[in-house]
C-alpha cells in the first residue's frame, strides 16, 4: 500500500479548517499537496486552481464546484470522489476522470 504524505496543509484540508488552510497557503509559494492523503475531505471551499495534487489520494473527497483548471493532477486518484461541477484542466479527458472516479485509476494527463 502506498504511503501518503500528511502535511499541516493536507491535515487542514481533511479536517475542514479553512482558516488554517488559508494561513498555511498564504505562507507557501505554491499549494503543494503532492502525495497528500485527502480521503473524505470536503474541498468545496478550497482554492485549488493552481494546486499541485500530483499523486494525491482523493478517495471520497467532495470536490463539487472546485476550480482545478490549472492544477497539476498527474497520478492523482479520485475514486468515489464527488466531482459534479468541478472544473478540470483540459489535459484531463472526461474518460480519464470517469475511470479514476469509478475504478480508482490514477490520472494520466495528455500533453
Amino acid at each position: 500500500m502506498a504511503k501518503f504524505t500528511d502535511t499541516p496543509l493536507s491535515l487542514a484540508l481533511r479536517e475542514g479548517s479553512l482558516d488554517d488552510l488559508t494561513r498555511l497557503a498564504s505562507q507557501a509559494e505554491t499549494l503543494n499537496l503532492s502525495g497528500a492523503n485527502l480521503r473524505g475531505a470536503d474541498l468545496r471551499k478550497a482554492n485549488l486552481r493552481k494546486a499541485d495534487l500530483r499523486g494525491a489520494y482523493c478517495h471520497s473527497a467532495d470536490l463539487r464546484g472546485v476550480d482545478l483548471s490549472e492544477a497539476l493532477l498527474e497520478g492523482a486518484s479520485f475514486h468515489l470522489a464527488r466531482v459534479s461541477g468541478a472544473y478540470f484542466p483540459p489535459s484531463v479527458s472526461a474518460g480519464e476522470l470517469q475511470l479514476s472516479v469509478d475504478l480508482g485509476t490514477r490520472i494520466r494527463c495528455r500533453g
